[in-house]
């Protein structure tokens, strides 16, 4: 019951934050804008968040070896696709995250607590890339100069968010501080990689100006979209792109569009996820423990 309650909470924020959102805005104006999409960029737009995924595979893979996991990197790939459609397509049962702690704890029996701590530290080094990013590309655009201190406050975030996730790691988390450089450096890339899939929408929206204010808030709804409060950030990006873009005057009818097209290459990548749940029994893979 409570997990159901959770979901309905989940659907109903979803659906009153995106009934806000097109009562603001010019719907003939997003369906023109999705009709004239160069499907070129939109193209490799999917490459390169499906690229950025693979990545995260990586630095996931990274964090189950240091606690004596040893996947092979299709498997772990497979499981991570699988992840990726419970958290979009089944967002009131068990969740990506839990399902694959319960699936290798299940047939491997390495213990909850390195698995979820692995889990989460590999959520917790893409929140510092995004926390990071978002800090730079911020103090660089318009929304630095609103107010005199935001430069300063933007600079001060990027300079401390590694050395306190260092910290946290080293204090909470201590076994896996020898790969921390290694993982948030995969962690910066994954986040680069996305940045870039952003990029490429923009590009197929003919967005050519502004695009680093675009690419600001879209940072700033990844990072507002991991609270979860809606099905997979949908209503959240929506709203932030709505009020951002209004903040300077700009009409947020081509940043809510950039936020369908991102969640529809999200949804099309999480599909894949479907079509391999059948492998995702360690046994027909092939796994070892060292």
């Amino acid at each position: 019951m409570k997990k159901r309650l959770k979901l309905l909470l989940k659907i109903l924020f979803t659906v009153a934050a995106l009934w806000f959102v097109f009562e603001k805005i010019d719907l003939t104006k997003v369906k023109s804008a999705l009709k004239e999409a160069d499907a070129f960029w939109l193209f490799w737009a999917l490459i390169l968040f499906n690229l950025s995924k693979i990545a995260s595979s990586l630095r996931l893979n990274i964090y189950f070896s240091s606690i004596g996991l040893k996947l092979s990197e299709g498997y772990n790939l497979i499981l991570y696709y699988v992840g990726m459609f419970y958290n979009l397509f089944l967002p009131g049962g068990i969740g990506g995250d839990g399902y694959k702690v319960y699936l290798l704890n299940k047939h491997f029996k390495s213990g909850l607590k390195p698995l979820l701590q692995a889990v989460l530290l590999d959520r917790l080094s893409g929140l510092a890339a995004l926390v990071l990013y978002a800090s730079i590309l911020f103090a660089a655009s318009e929304y630095s100069k609103l107010y005199s201190w935001a430069t300063t406050i933007s600079i001060l975030v990027a300079a401390v968010v590694f050395p306190i996730a260092y910290l946290a790691t080293k204090i909470l988390f201590k076994r896996f501080l020898s790969i921390f450089n290694t993982t948030m450096a995969w962690g910066l890339a994954v986040q680069l990689l996305q940045l870039a899939s952003a990029w490429a929408i923009l590009k197929s929206l003919g967005v050519e100006s502004m695009q680093l204010e675009y690419l600001t808030l879209f940072l700033i709804s990844s990072v507002a979209a991991v609270v979860p409060l809606t099905i997979g950030g949908v209503g959240v990006r929506e709203l932030t792109f709505l009020y951002g873009l209004n903040f300077i005057g700009v009409d947020p009818t081509l940043g809510v569009t950039f936020s369908f097209l991102f969640f529809v290459i999200t949804a099309l990548s999480s599909l894949t996820g479907l079509f391999l749940i059948n492998r995702v029994e360690p046994k027909k893979v092939g796994f070892e423990k060292s």
